[in-house]
């Protein structure tokens, strides 16, 4: 029998436990059995080839719609081309070499497995030297030398399909896993009985058995079912700890108060709040008043009003004599966030300075790269208290940076902070405190992403935009296809710069990066673009360059010359993704951008259309039509909620990446739970970890907890417990 702790050589034998290891990091019996199928055919159902990405291992059920033999060009020897189809699109099998027996194997109206990585030839998908296996009715059910064959498979009703790689198609795998289960031992159970009972659920060894050889949809439902339960809750019951946690410390008491910087502040704003930015002030107002820590996301769109509602925030810190610190992911956002406090702010920005006013604060901004003398000045401000608020970047998470009463830290983009790093900033405000924490993203997030990755923070949403933002239309710019329509992108550029506006091309890379091994194009350059740009399509023009490895002073003169109109077309990398405000910038081209998430490019494109004048973005690509990201571009191009772009993103990607990504970097177990579908087992399995974390904080009346904590999210044994 076998354990899931059980290494898989003496289970599958050397050779298959090998292979599992290089191409899938499979070790253990567990991580073979945790490697979910990525679906289930059926028989009679041909997979769906539309969406395939080009460089993925794909394994299709399709039907052979013809073969052709034709001689090589180059050399001895033959190609044999094979079309399979869906019944609505098709897909191009290309075998190499004199195999006349595949010629007679493969005939039209046969049906198989076709494993293999996507490529584009003649700007067509390909499966170059596919593995497959037959499964129609002409094929041989006999067994092979690793046990059962795919066709085994195939004459139950439903076929699990697993994630391959080269050289290890999905079969191969399901050998494997069935050799695995027929010798899985009945383990302890994680889930307590009370739990499994009270929430209709199955067992491990059921559940782990229904997945891969289920014998009907309600077997696999069940098992379905139970594995999200073990994922869901294994996230929340990390997040009711640190709940837990971090509520055991108290958070120092900022009530408003009457006559103050926030009160003077808000007596001449030039606009009126939005209703959301009132709403949410208020909660604001009430949670910073309280001695139990603040812990809440506010998540809003591109140019909702964000900044306003944490600076109000902040002058009622400041008035209760206390500080507050903005953590900014880039020193390029964090000097933009001094400049844009200090200006909204005006006079009550300027305390001892010529020009300050009553009431007034300081605004000092701390990065790792500023000059000595000014960096020596930041730390005295921030340590003796002249500073009422304090902007930086990771800078602000030295040990050498101290604050005289730090109460108070907004964290903005969290999506590029982990946990630690907010912990660091919380040890900030002193022995046995907890400051209060607002963490801020204009990427939206749906609720139960919110629940899953922010599950430690209450959640607060400002969808309404102020008046005057202006429309952006989006077109997506099929380079490779339509090689006139960039010309006309750069024709757009200098339309709107001879209107008086300006422009911005991002390019994925800065262009001064090692070169690569690898065979593929690499992805488009700044220092490549700008001079070809320059000398080219906007010749003319003045053309600045901005990225992330420029001294910080080269940074911020080339963002206040393009600010201040002394450039025409900013070329940059995404350090112009979150906070840049350039009303005068009419138009962005994104080169590439097919290498861009769907949220990204939504931020970016949020830099524009922040005037009286509508917004353009293009979206430059040579991605091939009928892939799943030319799909991604394409929801893009339809819609400017992002909101429903959230909703979207998620269903074109890998939901289980999300939680390694935003919380730690480390390995996320996050494989079944959809963070969009599965709203009702979050929700009750965040109640039921509060329920448990209450008793046993620990867990340590919960081993298989515990256990279960550690194997989702990561290998550091219940490391979350010791975070405060």
């Amino acid at each position: 029998m076998a354990g899931l702790e059980d290494g898989l050589t003496g289970v599958v034998g050397a050779r298959t436990a090998k292979a599992l290891a290089s191409a899938l990091e499979l070790n253990t019996v567990g991580d073979l059995l945790r490697h979910y199928p990525r679906r289930y055919a059926r028989r009679g159902e041909l997979t769906d080839i539309a969406g395939l990405e080009i460089g993925e291992h794909v394994t299709v059920l399709a039907r052979v719609e013809h073969a052709t033999k034709k001689p090589m060009r180059s050399r001895k020897g033959s190609i044999l081309e094979v079309t399979i189809t869906d019944g609505q699109r098709r897909l191009s099998c290309a075998f190499f070499g004199n195999q006349t027996w595949r010629e007679r194997e493969l005939r039209p109206g046969r049906t198989g497995l076709f494993a293999g990585k996507v490529t584009a030839f003649r700007r067509t998908l390909q499966l170059a030297n596919p593995e497959y296996e037959l499964v129609d009715s002409e094929s041989d059910y006999g067994t092979d030398s690793e046990g059962p064959s795919a066709v085994d498979d195939f004459l139950s009703q439903i076929i699990p399909v697993y994630p391959a790689a080269q050289g290890l198609p999905s079969w191969r795998i399901g050998n494997a896993v069935r050799q695995t289960l027929e010798l899985l031992d009945r383990e302890p159970d994680p889930l307590p009985e009370w739990l499994r009972s009270e929430q209709g659920l199955v067992s491990l060894f059921e559940a782990l058995h229904g997945i891969h050889r289920p014998d009907s949809d309600d077997a696999l439902q069940a098992a379905r079912t139970r594995l999200k339960w073990d994922e869901a809750l294994a996230v929340q019951l990390v997040f009711a700890g640190r709940r837990h946690a971090v509520g055991a410390r108290p958070a120092p008491s900022c009530p408003p108060k009457r006559g103050g910087i926030a009160e003077a502040f808000d007596g001449r704003l030039p606009f009126r709040l939005t209703e959301g930015q009132h709403e949410i002030g208020e909660a604001l107002r009430t949670d910073l008043a309280g001695e139990h820590p603040m812990n809440r996301l506010l998540q809003g769109e591109v140019g909702s009003g964000k900044t306003i509602v944490a600076l109000r925030a902040m002058l009622q810190v400041v008035d209760a004599g206390r500080q507050a610190a903005l953590l900014a992911p880039t020193e390029v956002l964090a000097a933009q966030h001094a400049r844009s406090l200090r200006d909204l702010l005006g006079g009550l920005a300027r305390a001892g300075e010529l020009g300050g006013e009553d009431h007034a604060t300081r605004v000092t901004l701390l990065t790792g790269s500023l000059p000595a003398r000014r960096r020596k000045e930041a730390l005295l401000d921030a340590a003796s208290g002249a500073a009422g608020i304090v902007v930086g970047t990771h800078a602000l998470l030295g040990e050498h940076v101290s604050f005289a009463d730090l109460a108070f830290v907004v964290v903005d983009e969290q999506h590029r902070f982990g946990v630690e790093q907010r912990d660091a900033l919380r040890t900030r405000a002193g022995e046995n405190v907890s400051p209060h924490v607002l963490v801020m993203t204009a990427t939206p997030i749906p609720r139960t992403v919110a629940m899953t990755v922010y599950g430690d923070l209450e959640t607060s949403s400002l969808r309404e935009l102020p008046s005057g933002r202006s429309p952006i239309a989006t077109t997506v710019v099929p380079a490779a296809e339509k090689p006139a329509w960039l010309d006309r992108a750069w024709q757009r550029v200098r339309e709107e710069v001879g209107k008086g506006h300006q422009a911005y091309v991002v390019c994925p890379r800065i262009g001064d990066e090692p070169p690569s091994d690898k065979t593929e194009r690499p992805p488009v350059a700044v220092l490549d673009v700008a001079p070809e740009l320059e000398h080219g399509a906007l010749e003319g023009l003045r053309v600045g360059v901005l990225h992330g490895r420029l001294p910080a002073d080269d940074k911020d003169a080339v963002m206040r010359a393009f600010a201040e109109g002394e450039l025409d077309v900013l070329v940059a990398t995404t350090v112009i993704e979150v906070g840049v405000n350039v009303p005068n910038a009419t138009v962005m081209v994104i080169m590439d951008a097919d290498r861009f998430g769907v949220s990204q490019l939504h931020q970016l494109r949020g830099r524009v259309g922040r005037g009286e004048v509508p917004g353009l973005c293009l979206l430059v690509t040579e991605t091939l039509d009928g892939t799943s990201t030319r799909a991604r571009l394409a929801a893009v191009e339809s819609t400017t909620d992002g909101f429903e772009l959230s909703k979207l993103d998620l269903e074109l990607r890998r939901e289980g990446d999300i939680l390694g990504a935003a919380q730690s970097g480390t390995r996320s177990g996050l494989k079944l739970l959809s963070l969009l579908r599965d709203e009702d087992v979050i929700g009750a399995a965040r109640r039921v970890a509060q329920r448990v974390i209450d008793d046993d904080p620990e867990l340590t009346g919960h081993p298989g907890l515990a256990g279960l904590v550690a194997d989702t999210i990561d290998d550091d044994r219940a490391e979350y417990l010791e975070k405060t």
